[in-house]
């Protein structure tokens, strides 16, 4: 009789130390179930009428499928915004990048950079390019480096080529002296 009830406490021990770890492969099992696709060195064009408006290119992507369809670019991203002449008009890059499926959006972090045919230079570490309504805008704090000033501030909103834009909280403009000698 003993030796039954040393056998069945056993059971039970066995049985309640792994349940943890039951409950920890059944969530390795179900991650390795979904599809993933990576890529290297990727370039992805959007298009309208013929004529490419955007080119994106990313030294890695990781593609998820399923219910949260979504791209991740966990190095990084550059994004070239072209003109009717097919010339560069605007470049935006950035340190990593997430493009959920079917909303038309990016949402670009860490060391956000947007630099216009002006010259003007946009810095963040938050922007968020809407496709389908061709606009970028951020939340966080923003920096604008023109010829003549660095204009700083918390929110934009711009066109997706950062030529019409607008800060929502200026924060502080600093004049920049200009370097000819008088």
């Amino acid at each position: 009789a003993m030796k039954k009830a040393v056998v069945y406490f056993f059971l039970i021990f066995l049985v309640s130390s792994c349940s943890p770890d039951s409950e920890e492969i059944k969530a390795v099992s179900v991650r390795s179930n979904v599809n993933i696709e990576k890529g290297k060195e990727i370039e992805i064009h959007y298009s309208a009428h013929g004529e490419m408006k955007v080119k994106a290119l990313a030294k890695s992507v990781t593609r998820f499928t399923g219910d949260r369809a979504r791209m991740e670019f966990p190095d990084g991203i550059k994004v070239y915004f072209y003109n009717q002449d097919h010339d560069v008009q605007t470049m935006m890059s950035a340190g990593y990048a997430t493009a959920v499926d079917g909303q038309g959006s990016m949402t670009a972090q860490k060391n956000v950079e947007v630099i216009n045919e002006k010259g003007e230079k946009l810095n963040c570490e938050e922007l968020v390019w809407d496709e389908q309504k061709r606009i970028i805008y951020s939340n966080s704090f923003v920096k604008i480096s023109t010829n003549d000033e660095v204009i700083m501030g918390k929110g934009l909103v711009s066109n997706e080529t950062f030529t019409d834009y607008q800060i929502k909280n200026i924060t502080g403009i600093v004049k920049v002296k200009s370097s000819e000698v008088e």
